[in-house]
């Protein structure tokens, strides 16, 4: 059983908001803060076909409670300064949802984020030198439907560098892979599976910079966004309170061996 296509996509805009709080630069690049930017660039590219909100870091429980996320299909993260505060309860939350389908974008400096290093199982650790680069975002999967609409490459004139190596596991997908002005590539759009749900990393988008407001960063999330969207109706756990343990030792329906049936196996 699928959702519907047709439904509007019900998305979830999180950020930590705390360098827009305290750097003059970043609130002069994003009055309203970066995750505005980025819910603007997902309302504009999927129009009535999206509904969104934001949770903030400071909100009580991270604004992602239990009730928030049933109703988020796809979520977006941008981290950078606090990952440390958020809960590992929240982080917890936010991992089950997407093993049960629901959908998550992840962007930039998230990839040190709880829920992130969570669902990836390593360090996502990585090279980095802020020092506005010029990044190319070159297209590796062209037939993949996040890059639909995007040039080749993508053009960012100033950026924070991310190099290899990228500690993530193997993606699933390589959709982009960036080069910048000091001669390092990485692998900055990817994909991966996990449970029911699908992740999408994309790494252009430090504070520093107005990248956000860049059209084809903006189409890219937007196209994320739309991949990422669950596929699966039932977004409960299967291991998760929906069979009980005797299972496997009582025998349910003839799949499982009774006491009887078990002592006479190994006679």
């Amino acid at each position: 059983m699928t959702t519907n296509p047709a439904a509007p996509l019900r998305v979830t805009v999180w950020g930590e908001n705390r360098h827009e709080q305290r750097d003059e630069r970043v609130r002069t690049l994003y009055p309203e803060g970066m995750h505005a930017a980025i819910r603007d660039g997902i309302a504009a590219n999927l129009g009535e076909n999206v509904t969104t909100r934001i949770a903030l870091l400071d909100e009580p429980e991270h604004g992602l409670t239990e009730e928030v996320l049933a109703e988020t299909d796809v979520l977006t993260w941008w981290g950078h300064m606090a990952h440390d505060e958020v809960s590992d309860e929240v982080a917890e939350r936010v991992q089950k949802h997407v093993l049960s389908g629901m959908g998550l974008v992840v962007l930039h400096s998230g990839h040190w984020s709880k829920p992130f290093t969570r669902l990836m199982g390593t360090s996502c650790t990585l090279r980095w030198r802020n020092e506005a680069d010029r990044e190319l975002v070159w297209t590796v999967t062209p037939s993949h439907p996040i890059a639909e609409g995007v040039p080749h490459p993508i053009i960012i004139d100033e950026q924070e560098m991310y190099g290899e190596h990228f500690d993530i596991p193997v993606p699933d997908e390589l959709v982009f892979v960036s080069s910048f002005s000091g001669g390092e590539i990485f692998r900055s759009g990817c994909t991966f599976r996990r449970g029911k749900g699908k992740i999408f990393y994309f790494s252009p988008g430090d504070q520093d910079y107005p990248v956000y407001h860049h059209p084809d960063v903006r189409r890219v999330i937007s196209n994320g966004v739309q991949w990422t969207r669950p596929v699966v109706a039932d977004r409960q756990m299967p291991f998760l309170d929906r069979y009980e343990t005797e299972w496997f030792t009582k025998g349910t329906g003839g799949q499982g061996l009774g006491d009887n049936e078990a002592a006479g196996k190994n006679a």
